[in-house]
């Protein structure tokens, strides 16, 4: 089965590298029109020159609500419409014992990883996103399905992303779909301190034997956007190469 986003347009945030690109160019590939959002205007940039399809960028933060609302109303003036939403970005600025974390870097964690979501969505809800039976899509991880020591704070966002998933997701319907991925270990800038330098070592304890690719998740996110999935709201699908059954 082909999996086509033909007439609709897609906002992904986080958009100019990893999974957001990913996403971006997978949505265009579909015949999606794509916004892709992310802080620096000459990443957006680098990132748009990738991709084919009609692809449009706008520079903003991902945690602050009037740049938000600045690039849903951009998407809208550019494309007319506004039927899915990728919320994508995400940071994690502390590694280590979950009580030694600072107030600045707890405060910018929740800032970009939960209110963000949540104030991208309320964004895209106001510009007419249930008009034409709009989706949203979260990206999580699977710390937010279990408890990894160091980063508790970061898993502790996303455990708190996937439950907002759910809420939406009920308080949207019948008009807005809302589901989320929770990748594991990919191979992101992001995640490169994670396994870069012993990526072997750690796919051997992965079931399927390797790490996640971009692509990997930008594969699901198509299916959860698309029309194939008109009957899912308010489900996680957990990509993580069997990550989440233990070593």
């Amino acid at each position: 089965m082909e999996l086509r986003l033909d007439g609709k347009v897609a906002l992904i945030t986080g958009g100019s590298r990893g999974i957001g690109l990913a996403i971006g160019r997978a949505f265009a590939e579909a015949g999606a029109q794509v916004m892709l959002s992310s802080r620096k205007q000459e990443a957006l940039d680098a990132a748009a020159a990738g991709i084919d399809g009609d692809v449009a960028t706008f520079a903003a933060h991902a945690g602050h609500p009037e740049e938000a609302a600045a690039c849903v109303a951009a998407t809208v003036a550019r494309f007319g419409r506004l039927d899915v939403l990728v919320n994508n970005a995400a940071t994690n600025p502390y590694q280590g014992p979950t009580l030694d974390i600072d107030v600045p870097r707890l405060a910018k964690t929740v800032e970009v990883n939960f209110q963000g979501p949540l104030l991208w969505t309320q964004e895209a809800c106001r510009a007419g996103l249930a008009e034409g039976g709009g989706s949203v899509l979260n990206i999580a991880s699977i710390g937010g399905l279990t408890v990894e020591p160091s980063l508790g704070i970061y898993n502790a966002t996303k455990a708190a992303l996937l439950h907002l998933t759910r809420t939406l997701a009920k308080e949207l319907a019948p008009a807005v779909r809302v589901n989320a991925i929770a990748p594991g270990l990919v191979k992101t800038d992001m995640a490169r301190a994670l396994w870069e330098a012993h990526e072997e070592a750690v796919a051997a304890h992965v079931p399927a034997r390797r790490l996640g690719e971009p692509e990997d998740i930008a594969n699901a996110a198509l299916f959860l956007s698309s029309d194939a999935a008109s009957w899912i709201t308010g489900s996680t699908l957990v990509v993580d190469g069997g990550m989440m059954l233990g070593s």
